[in-house]
């Protein structure tokens, strides 16, 4: 297949996209600058110019390929709300070139939109529209180019990491580098799932080449690893202490990252085990990636 791809050279899209080409697939990766473009050159991929507001220039790439798989998002966290929308318009600007065709669009979203009820680990069958977090808009973006004839699946991310990156966990990192102290809220066992990166590239092949419409995945090796134990490890990274704060404290000392700071999001992936054959393998799980990091480069 000739895949688009957005989001091609970030963190989790360089790792897809060498994927999709080890297992034979061609590339046509989302670039929004000269940099980006002669890494995906570089990387054996066609490049794409355009970004994820230019929406003809996403349109043209959905349009001259055989799948999409979606993975750029706006990763300006002080106005998610915004950016959650401008996920939405390019969510149905792709569906709408591929509409008709049976073609498949795999659209990336969060674990904690498969949340029921408090406690209970997230799970892939269920999705409420009116989800409070304003990622629920890339879902409903995606059920409705479901409804016109694409092959829409969705894969959901936790917290995805190697010795480089951990998702908000790295923006936490930042935070207590400036704070002085690795914080927590309460008594720190609300729970983030975490799965490695080269475990999170293959799932999203998978999803493109076997996925059913409207299937949907997590992308999950370690159901929850507690915020204590992310604190503490930042801590020992760092060389700092580790605190905990009142619910109060933390939206001062975090900031926007208070709105996740104590989400207990425990998230499972046992069907999308069963129903794609996807396994992690990778033996580093978060807590290890973060006691080998280079704290000086994050």
């Amino acid at each position: 297949m000739r895949v688009f791809v957005t989001g091609a050279t970030g963190f989790i899209g360089s790792a897809v996209v060498q994927d999709l080409i080890k297992a034979g697939h061609k590339v046509l990766g989302l670039a929004r600058s000269d940099g980006a473009a002669a890494a995906l050159a570089a990387a054996g991929a066609e490049v794409h110019r355009g970004d994820l507001e230019d929406l003809d220039s996403l349109r043209r790439g959905a349009a001259s390929s055989d799948g999409v798989i979606h993975l750029g998002f706006i990763h300006d966290f002080s106005r998610f709300q915004e950016v959650c929308e401008a996920d939405r318009r390019a969510i149905e600007t792709m569906g709408d070139a591929l509409a008709g065709s049976d073609r498949p669009l795999v659209v990336t979203s969060g674990t904690g939109m498969g949340t029921a009820a408090p406690g209970q680990p997230s799970t892939e069958d269920h999705f409420d529209p009116n989800h409070p977090n304003p990622r629920a808009a890339s879902e409903i973006a995606g059920e409705a180019v479901a409804a016109r004839g694409v092959r829409m699946t969705v894969v959901r991310l936790p917290q995805v990491h190697n010795t480089e990156k951990q998702g908000l966990v790295t923006l936490a990192i930042a935070v207590a580098r400036e704070k002085g102290v690795a914080a927590y809220v309460g008594d720190g066992l609300n729970r983030w799932p975490a799965i490695h990166v080269l475990d999170a590239a293959p799932l999203y092949r998978l999803a493109l080449e076997k996925g059913p419409n409207r299937a949907r995945y997590h992308a999950v090796a370690e159901e929850g690893v507690t915020a204590r134990a992310i604190a503490e490890a930042i801590g020992r990274g760092l060389k700092i202490p580790v605190a905990s704060l009142s619910p109060e404290e933390a939206a001062g000392h975090f900031g926007w990252l208070g709105f996740f700071a104590a989400m207990d999001m425990p998230a499972s992936s046992k069907l999308t085990q069963e129903r794609l054959g996807w396994h992690p393998t990778q033996k580093p799980g978060m807590i290890e990636d973060l006691d080998h990091m280079d704290y000086s480069k994050v």
